[in-house]
């Protein structure tokens, strides 16, 4: 970097002055079949990331398909919202850039960049700190998350030597610890906040990828992409302690949180299912037949629909988990990769 501090690049600001304002020129111009009045009430679209065509595919909830495309930097892996849910910001790892887009609008709000190689993102709970991992050049950056400074949002408080590969980020609910896995030398390393420390790093099972810390900040679930299972470690006391392997299927990648704070969704990307795990009996409580290669996924607000991209197939896959059916399947863009929308379930 030749800068600690991001390089902001701004454009339609003014559009969303207006937005702010009420005019809703700016939703009319992102969503051209919305008039402005009832923009801002119109159900929220979804956002797929199309990681090798370099965009962002924005679905129409209402009729399920394909409405526009965003351009966005090269390998669009994950995306995140910003902690006042203005934006939601995708990571561009091969183009070093992060772009803010308008989580109810889908209008491209501006591009921050010379954020090194960001692959996967987290923003600590207390709204300090932003982390990015960097999974080609194997370093993990902490941020310290400035709003008030809209010009540079963002300032490296430290980067962090993390070889290899740092993969997923999680961040537990006291803003305290962030914790990642090394995919290629099957490691977990847990780094303190506050002083951007490394406080341990230990082996793991085999390819970790995507984690999932509990409500109550002690277990922390583990996809093993190389394997066939999760991983459960309590990490309450100083070193965290293996306390079981719960088989899943080929490829244990992806989590998502059914949002009552106990049950948790894994996508198996071999495997081509999703598990549904109980966080309290640490065992899988439920099965469902995802196609394509599942791998990132979301669960939507009316409790049974889960949406996961289907890596392989160049589809979004749309679940009833209640009927254990696909019930649609919706065309997006190459190596589709993470997917995201405002009308979701609870993160817990």
């Amino acid at each position: 970097m030749t800068s600690e501090r991001a390089v902001l690049t701004t454009y339609g600001d003014e559009r969303r002055g207006l937005l702010k304002a009420g005019a809703g020129v700016a939703a009319a111009m992102a969503w051209p079949w919305m008039s402005p009045a009832w923009a801002r009430q119109a159900p929220t679209p979804i956002f797929v990331l199309n990681s090798l065509d370099a965009d962002v595919s924005v679905i129409d909830p209402v009729t399920h398909t394909e409405r526009t495309r965003l351009a966005t930097g090269k390998e669009p892996h994950h995306l995140y919202l910003t902690p006042d849910e203005k934006s939601v910001i995708v990571a561009n790892a091969a183009s070093d850039s992060l772009t803010f887009i308008d989580p109810m609008t889908a209008e491209v709000q501006r591009t921050v960049r010379q954020i090194v190689d960001p692959y996967h993102l987290r923003f600590s709970p207390d709204m300090k700190w932003f982390v990015a991992a960097a999974n080609r050049l194997d370093h993990i950056d902490i941020y310290r998350w400035q709003p008030q400074t809209p010009a540079t949002p963002l300032a490296l408080a430290k980067r962090v030597h993390a070889p290899k590969t740092p993969s997923h980020l999680m961040i537990d609910s006291r803003s305290t610890v962030v914790y990642c896995t090394l995919q290629d030398s099957n490691e977990l390393v847990a780094l303190d906040l506050n002083t951007q420390a490394v406080r341990y790093t230990v082996p793991i099972g085999k390819m970790p990828a995507d984690l999932y810390l509990t409500a109550d900040d002690r277990t922390l679930l583990i996809g093993m992409t190389g394997s066939d299972m999760v991983e459960a470690y309590d990490v309450s006391g100083p070193q965290p302690r293996l306390v079981k392997r719960i088989t899943t299927g080929k490829g244990a990648h992806a989590f998502r949180a059914r949002g009552d704070k106990r049950h948790v969704f894994v996508s198996n990307r071999v495997a081509n299912t999703i598990s549904l795990i109980d966080s309290q009996s640490l065992s899988v409580v439920d099965q469902y037949t995802a196609p394509g290669g599942p791998d990132c996924m979301e669960f939507l607000a009316d409790g049974r629909t889960l949406l996961v991209t289907s890596r392989w197939a160049r589809k979004l896959t749309y679940i009833d988990t209640v009927d254990k059916r696909v019930i649609r399947q919706v065309g997006v863009g190459r190596s589709p990769h993470g997917v995201w929308t405002l009308a979701h379930a609870g993160r817990v």
